[in-house]
């Protein structure tokens, strides 16, 4: 939780300040920065556990090749980024549709969304894109691990990945809004 809560607030922060976005007073810490550590200490954390732990039962001593495939199949359509072979290894290594969604709802509230139509659509418009991320870089972060990593350095790598990944995508929204903002002042 406490990793989690770090990272997401660190990822704010960066994103902020990759994209120009200053808060009221001038600074790239915002109010945000807080309410992203609780986001990830209390919502992303549990709910990766959550998952991973369902995941880890419908696999459990399933070591075929069949196995494996079916397992990174659901990995990147349930829970994304969990090594097939790695089980017991596994932590808050996973950003898939249903976390997906679940950050893209608590990003909308975050940035002021106050109505269910306002969180449905901010899901709605960053869902797939968000997705497509996820689908190209997992199976590629994935087979690097497999490859060149020990076991023991998969919980670290794919943490740095995650946040490499959720700073890119937190960056590119706060570009996309705050050109729309710009653009409706004139």
């Amino acid at each position: 939780m406490l990793t989690s809560g770090t990272l997401a607030a660190l990822q704010e922060f960066l994103a902020s300040w990759l994209a120009h976005d200053k808060s009221k007073h001038g600074h790239y810490f915002s109010s945000r920065v807080p309410k992203m550590a609780a986001y990830g200490a209390l919502i992303s954390a549990p709910l990766g556990h959550v998952m991973i732990g369902v995941l880890q039962k419908l696999f459990a001593g399933r070591t075929s090749l069949r196995a494996k495939l079916l397992q990174i199949l659901a990995s990147n359509l349930i829970v994304r980024r969990v090594p097939p072979h790695c089980q017991r290894q596994l932590t808050v290594q996973q950003i898939a549709p249903i976390q997906n969604s679940v950050y893209l709802a608590s990003m909308a509230v975050i940035a002021g969304a106050r109505t269910w139509h306002q969180i449905r659509a901010t899901v709605r418009a960053g869902f797939l894109p968000v997705m497509k991320v996820s689908w190209i870089t997992s199976p590629l972060a994935l087979a690097f691990a497999q490859k060149f990593l020990p076991e023991q350095t998969w919980v670290p790598f794919f943490n740095i990945i995650g946040f490499c990944i959720g700073t890119y995508i937190n960056t590119h929204t706060k570009k996309k809004r705050l050109a729309a903002l710009r653009k409706k002042v004139r």
